[in-house]
């Protein structure tokens, strides 16, 4: 299928990009350039990336980081808000930010003089600042069988700016991947899919009522999306975040392996089993917001890597491709 948009059209069309991250090794096969979306419509209790769930750009407060609003006070004077009103100060710093009355203009963290005290989560890009982002890697690509992958947040809520980057990968000969949790409309996989090599998406729990607890959603579009992608033929890595008391369970793994091989008649190209990692308080923090997991006491590691490599041949004795963590080895 020949899908293509004007370059002038497609190469300055923008979406909100929170990180490019270069040279990773995790998510597809090879070394690759990961683009990282801001927009999210899950909020998974372990998520570690919280400045990725909404799609505008937001301001993250380091206190630790502010020299004190008597030396400075730019951020307040710079702020719309009457008085500099959506600001907390507390012993003469900076510590927050009050979410309801700021309007997001990004002023504050533009005029602060201190090193990131405010940092500016997420930025406007338009496909060819991140191309020009990509391409500087292009021999490590090619030496090492990599690519490009696009993940979030959630790559279906930008679904133009991921449809434009991934032709503009796909023009130049570079390998895609696309890691989704394919929580999305399915007519958004059939526009992106014929400039995809590989879809990497998670199957976080096979019950749809604990799917909603842990995420906010159900599973059941996942799911119906997971059968048409491994259907229709498309390379897919099903990813198991394994977190002790939510979805660790005999059942709940048993469950997962039947669908893989049986709804999806094993045609997955691995199933990595990853382990629950306590990550992103700090920005949860500077956002303003509680850590969903903030009462949960994780087992200690040599448990979890006991529990992990018994649920791997729990899954294995289905005939399913089943390893513990990820891996950029993948087979063709």
């Amino acid at each position: 299928m020949e899908r293509s948009h004007p370059m002038s059209a497609a190469g300055s069309l923008t979406g909100i990009v929170f990180n490019i991250q270069r040279f990773t090794v995790h998510d597809g096969p090879g070394i690759r350039t990961e683009v990282f979306l801001k927009g999210c419509p899950l909020r998974c209790l372990w998520c570690s990336n919280p400045e990725s769930q909404k799609v505008h750009p937001q301001v993250g407060v380091y206190p630790d980081r502010c020299i004190g609003v008597d030396k400075c006070g730019f951020c307040i004077s710079a702020c719309p808000v009457e008085a500099g009103g959506a600001f907390i100060v507390e012993d003469n710093r900076v510590t927050g930010i009050n979410r309801d009355v700021c309007t997001d203009c990004l002023r504050c963290a533009e005029e602060c003089p201190a090193m990131k005290t405010l940092e500016i989560y997420g930025k406007e890009m338009t496909v060819e600042e991140v191309m020009e982002v990509v391409l500087a890697d292009r021999d490590f690509y090619e030496k090492s069988g990599g690519g490009v992958t696009l993940s979030g947040g959630e790559v279906f809520v930008q679904p133009e700016f991921s449809l434009a980057l991934l032709e503009a990968c796909k023009r130049r000969g570079l390998h895609t991947c696309v890691e989704s949790s394919l929580h999305c409309k399915p007519d958004l996989l059939d526009r992106l899919y014929p400039f995809v090599d590989l879809v990497i998406t998670d199957i976080k729990h096979m019950d749809p009522s604990e799917h909603k607890r842990l995420t906010g959603v159900g599973n059941e579009r996942i799911l119906e999306n997971i059968r048409k992608t491994a259907r229709g033929g498309m390379p897919l890595v099903v990813r198991i975040p394994i977190v002790a008391d939510h979805n660790n369970s005999e059942e709940n793994i048993a469950a997962t392996a039947r669908f893989i091989a049986k709804e999806l008649d094993n045609k997955v190209k691995q199933v990595q089993l990853i382990p629950y990692r306590e990550l992103g308080l700090e920005k949860y923090q500077s956002l303003g917001m509680d850590y969903p997991m903030g009462d949960f006491q994780a087992p200690a590691r040599e448990a979890w890597e006991k529990n992990i490599r018994a649920l791997v041949e729990q899954m294995k004795s289905y005939g399913v491709p089943a390893v513990a963590g990820t891996s950029n080895k993948l087979e063709p």
